[in-house]
């Protein structure tokens, strides 16, 4: 096998501080609206004995229940975020795992938890 066959496998430890540095970025974020969620829910229930009473129980139901997806989605993010992270540790980071192959750069740097290229996920 020549040089000009070789496939790259790993991305540069330059690329891998950038992407390290735009999940740190992406998880502060995320757990900044987490926080935020979780306040509006404890401040939902809080006061629930007062003011939602004088409203439609419906409202605060609702209230309630889109808070909660929103915080769900938002720790499962973080939760995929950190394991990139634990990938970058690893050395398998932005490897797709369907293919083996480097997921695009342009791809990681917009979903830099993604765990599979374009290519593979369309085909899925």
């Amino acid at each position: 096998m020549t040089d000009t066959t070789l496939v790259k496998l790993r991305f540069s430890d330059e690329d891998l501080d950038e992407f390290k540095a735009i999940i740190q970025k992406k998880i502060k974020k995320a757990q900044s609206e987490l926080d935020f969620y979780a306040s509006q829910l404890t401040e939902l229930t809080e006061s629930s004995d007062s003011k939602i009473k004088a409203m439609d129980d419906g409202i605060g139901t609702s209230e309630n229940e889109r808070l909660s997806v929103m915080a769900l989605r938002q720790r499962k993010l973080i939760q995929h975020l950190e394991s990139a992270l634990l990938r970058i540790q690893s050395g398998t980071y932005g490897i797709c795992r369907a293919t083996g192959a480097l997921i695009s750069k342009d791809r990681l740097r917009a979903v830099p938890h993604a765990t599979m290229s374009v290519e593979a996920k369309e085909l899925r």
